[in-house]
């Protein structure tokens, strides 16, 4: 495993990596010229296009018309005001978040970025500010950095938009939230993140996105949701790179 140079930021290690190291699909490990997946692998990757739901951006087998809702949504309305996702969460794109959640592929980044921009094109126009979901200092150690800020930082270079990678803190360690269900992972956040206390005066009535890198049952989105609106932001939108169907 590389470790990244004290001097270096990681961006830099993969730029120099890209040049000893050739590029691999992240799916099937077959050579490539550029970062991301590789001609056999694309065709199976799917994207998420209208029509969708308005609210929660989940995608409808057929247009039902304009500013839809899906029913979990009309039965339940989420603290986020909408939620958009570049992908569904598959054997694809699940490979590419391992990738570059656990194996170090932050070369990614500006990929899954560019489809991220694409996807929420309409919440990055009406945000002030980026927000990433936050990791435990404990996680943030074993892990070596935030994929979600990771996402945030390179979707805010791309879009000049300001990026507040220390909006939101957590509170106290937690178990991975892989394996639960709903309520589990309701359980499992609840109380947990709150708004870092330097920054907090500036979230007042700002337009905000959150950043992560899935969104499942929308439990972890919807704790940070609260925290920075409790902390006096007007609206809070949510923007991943994949979601689960």
């Amino acid at each position: 495993m590389i470790k990244a140079p004290r001097h270096l930021g990681w961006g830099a290690v993969n730029a120099v990596m890209d040049l000893l190291v050739p590029r691999q699909c992240a799916v099937c490990g077959v050579f490539v010229q550029n970062a991301g997946l590789c001609t056999t692998c694309w065709p199976n990757a799917h994207f998420i296009a209208a029509p969708l739901c308005e609210r929660c951006g989940l995608p409808f087998d057929y247009d039902v018309g304009a500013d839809a809702w899906c029913g979990a949504r009309v039965a339940q309305s989420p603290p986020f005001g909408r939620a958009r996702a570049a992908m569904t969460y598959d054997d694809v794109s699940r490979a590419l978040i391992l990738s570059f959640k656990h194996g170090d592929r932050l070369g990614l980044a500006p990929i899954m970025a560019s489809w991220m921009r694409h996807a929420g094109s309409d919440l990055i126009g009406d945000a002030h500010g980026l927000v990433p979901v936050p990791l435990h200092p404990r996680r943030l150690r074993r892990r070596r950095y935030n994929q979600a800020a990771v996402l945030a930082n390179t979707l805010g270079a791309t879009c000049a938009i300001e990026v507040q990678s220390n909006a939101l803190r957590r509170t106290r360690h937690t178990a991975s939230q892989n394996g639960l269900g709903r309520k589990g992972r309701d359980r499992n956040v609840r109380g947990v993140i709150a708004p870092t206390s330097a920054v907090g005066p500036q979230l007042e009535g700002r337009r905000l996105l959150l950043i992560d890198d899935v969104l499942t049952t929308g439990a972890t989105v919807s704790a940070c949701t609260r925290a920075l609106l409790r902390a006096g932001a007007a609206q809070v939108d949510v923007l991943t790179l994949a979601r689960v169907i």
